[in-house]
């Protein structure tokens, strides 16, 4: 049975809808990924995702790799970002995340997966080439996470923009970014988190037909504050979710704390 939101409403346009649980807004929103998927399978025979990586989205990817029903076999998943140079091999490796925590439960597996070129010689190069990968394979679902920061992938604020010219970028890695990975214990120091990485841009995140935005824990509670009731700017990148009507964001008590005190 699919879990019950304990609050619904729209901010904008954007549909918001707060769960009790992390477990519950993972589960609500994996479900919603997998209808919406399988709609398209039956429509078009095929179907491209971008999934998100981090601890906020293992309850979400969790149970959508469980779903059954759904044909991975006539999906192409991409992903968001990498750090510029890191080894493939790395605990903190966006692809790996996606490797041990998704993909490799698939039956069957995937058509293809296509991994942000972190190791790329030339970084500009990697970005104009998965760019035209994109741009072949329109994207259906895109399933995000907003940042502590208030960041879109690596979109942060100081480098954000709503109406970039490309799709891909490399980008400097804002302190608080760097800060969020040594918390979920990606890296021991801040010293070891990398400077640089590539990243889409806003407007490839929401070039998909639908964007689920799954913002579970305290800890994204002023960004999710910020996001929903704070000027829409690339000053905090999540509030142009407020004007996109093909998302839907989902929250667990947690998170909506500062948003909805009242809950």
């Amino acid at each position: 049975m699919s879990p019950t939101p304990i609050l619904t409403t729209h901010i904008d346009d954007l549909p918001v809808s707060v769960y009790e649980t992390n477990a519950h807004a993972g589960q609500a929103a994996a479900e919603d990924a997998a209808a919406f998927l399988k709609e398209t399978l039956e429509a078009r025979g095929q179907a491209n995702v971008i999934l998100a990586t981090g601890n906020s989205q293992l309850s979400f990817l969790e149970r959508l790799r469980a779903i059954p029903g759904l044909d991975w076999s006539k999906v192409n998943i991409f992903h968001m970002d990498e750090y510029l140079g890191i080894d493939p091999a790395h605990p903190a490796s966006f692809p790996l995340f996606l490797q041990r925590h998704f993909l490799e439960y698939l039956d069957p597996p995937v058509s293809a997966f296509y991994p942000v070129p972190g190791q790329h010689p030339d970084p500009e190069q990697a970005c104009r080439e998965y760019e035209a990968l994109l741009r072949a394979h329109p994207v259906d679902l895109c399933a995000l996470g907003i940042g502590e920061n208030g960041h879109l992938a690596f979109n942060d604020p100081p480098y954000a923009d709503f109406n970039d010219p490309v799709w891909m970028k490399v980008v400097q890695l804002d302190e608080a970014s760097r800060r969020q990975q040594v918390g979920e214990g990606h890296f021991p120091d801040m010293d070891a988190v990398p400077t640089h990485a590539l990243t889409l841009t806003i407007p490839a995140l929401l070039a998909a037909r639908k964007v689920l935005a799954i913002v579970p824990e305290a800890r994204k509670a002023q960004a999710v504050q910020k996001s929903l009731y704070g000027p829409i700017t690339d000053a905090c990148p999540g509030s142009i979710l407020r004007q996109t009507a093909h998302a839907l964001l989902y929250l667990d008590r947690n998170s909506a704390a500062l948003a909805f005190p009242n809950l």
